[in-house]
């Protein structure tokens, strides 16, 4: 939200008065001065008014874990560990998934309290690939790739996928490359030849990369870099 604004929003502000603090110097943005009206300010900024607080802001966090199988995407589950039983941090229930992962599937997971930021990572609108380790039950043939690409159908939901890019790696192993994240996605496109998926695991998201570093069940904080690739 543009600074104007989110000052606007007080009662106790008109425009003109806005405006005024604005040039005077009197609102501080994360401890600086800030003068620009159109300056953003989101729900992480802590913003002052003569130094009185009109918002504390909270610090956004970004977190990449290598989700272990057997672990369910979710904050909290009555029966089996979750994601967040992972985590040793401080209010980590303020956090969510940007892209949950099956129970049995592994790799890259990303967890955040910054919700337009996950947005963009997640929204098939921005046909971010996200990037699988497929290992299957049965011989993936060459004639999968030309399928793939134009997309499979899927009558439960009356859609046809989205073009996704099969590389062939061995017999049974493939890396496939999906904008989407539709339920079961990866497992039911290799259905469609009967061919039952036996290992998922995901190795990227957008340009985010799994750390190789991260053993199943580890975690660490994203650098300014990698938040910015999103």
């Amino acid at each position: 939200m543009r600074l104007d604004r989110f000052l606007s929003n007080f009662e106790r502000f008109n425009r003109q008065q806005v405006r005024l603090a604005l040039i005077a110097g009197r609102v501080q943005v994360d401890g600086s001065v800030v003068r620009d009206p159109l300056h953003a300010v989101s729900e992480f900024s802590e913003v002052r008014l003569d130094q009185a607080l009109l918002q504390a802001g909270y610090p956004a966090r970004y977190l990449m874990l290598h989700k272990p199988p057997g672990c369910v995407s979710a904050t909290q589950d009555p029966q089996h560990r979750t994601v967040l039983d992972l985590l040793e941090v401080p209010d980590k229930h303020q956090l969510h998934i940007a892209g949950r992962l099956d129970f049995n599937t592994t790799g890259l997971m990303i967890l955040t309290n910054d919700g337009q930021w996950s947005r963009r990572l997640t929204q098939p609108a921005t046909k971010l690939p996200k990037v699988y380790l497929v290992e299957t039950e049965q011989v993936i043939e060459p004639h999968y790739i030309e399928t793939f690409a134009k997309g499979i159908y899927f009558a439960f939901e009356d859609l046809t996928t989205l073009p996704a890019h099969l590389d062939i790696l061995g017999p049974r192993l493939a890396r496939l490359s999906i904008v989407e994240g539709r339920y079961h996605q990866v497992k039911r496109m290799f259905g469609h030849f009967q061919n039952k998926v036996l290992t998922l695991h995901r190795e990227r998201m957008g340009a985010l990369m799994l750390d190789d570093s991260l053993q199943p069940g580890q975690y660490r904080s994203l650098s300014a870099e990698e938040i910015g690739l999103v």
